[in-house]
């Protein structure tokens, strides 16, 4: 079977669980509304981050979308299926991870530039404007994209939708707060901090907003390597 036909059945499957659609959705909304409330108590310091700072909420939508659509497969013998119809795991993998990527780079663009547009309005005119703030728009979209993908890649691995968000959701929200603090410029290589460059004024570590985007990428490359990996090597 070519890919065509293989991207066009996961994007079935993606659009036909409301579970995912949800998740979707959930992005947009957390990550405009959690922005906007950031925005109305911001001080003068980062205004930009203010009105991104929904993404770290947005976020873990964005994960549970990804890992919930590789999981998936392994509930109820279906990936057994897939892969009957579907010899060819890599390119099933492959189609799966495309599916993934389009919905949530378009929620994450969309969602960008909301967010943008909420933020400019809650904080007037120390918001966001002009290149600056399609910068970040655009920064936005591609990270939730990117998270979504490196959480399908270690759902891929694990094999669970649970124990891919037990071990992001904590990592997210409070494991690399830590290291963050403790490690100094190491902690600016990691792939939630190395993303978010791109949502900021101004940044005082190594990466700027594209080359920290690109580590982001390179992590979620990681990620989808190694469960492309483990479809190949484990049974179904």
């Amino acid at each position: 079977m070519s890919f065509q036909p293989v991207l066009h059945a996961e994007w079935i499957k993606i659009r036909t669980l409301r579970s995912l659609v949800g998740s979707l959705c959930a992005v947009l909304l957390a990550t405009a509304a959690f922005s906007a409330l950031a925005s109305a108590d911001a001080d003068d310091s980062d205004p930009l981050f203010s009105a991104f700072f929904g993404v770290n909420f947005g976020q873990i939508a964005a994960i549970a979308f990804g890992a919930t659509a590789v999981s998936s497969e392994f509930q109820g013998g279906a990936l057994r299926l897939t892969f009957a119809a579907v010899p060819d795991r890599g390119r099933w993998f492959a189609a799966k991870a495309t599916a993934i990527a389009l919905p949530a780079l378009a929620v994450g663009l969309v969602t960008g530039g909301v967010t943008a547009v909420v933020g400019g309005a809650t904080l007037g005119s120390a918001g966001p404007t002009g290149t600056e703030a399609l910068r970040a728009a655009v920064g936005c979209g591609v990270y939730l994209a990117l998270m979504a993908l490196f959480a399908a890649g270690l759902a891929a691995v694990l094999r669970s939708g649970v124990a891919t968000l037990s071990i992001l959701i904590p990592f997210l929200l409070i494991v690399s707060f830590v290291v963050g603090d403790m490690s100094g410029n190491v902690a600016d290589f990691l792939p939630d901090r190395a993303g978010q460059v791109a949502l900021h004024s101004d940044w005082d570590g190594t990466l700027g907003p594209w080359t920290g985007l690109a580590v982001t990428a390179v992590w979620t490359a990681a990620a989808l390597v190694a469960g492309a990996w483990s479809l190949r090597r484990r049974d179904a």
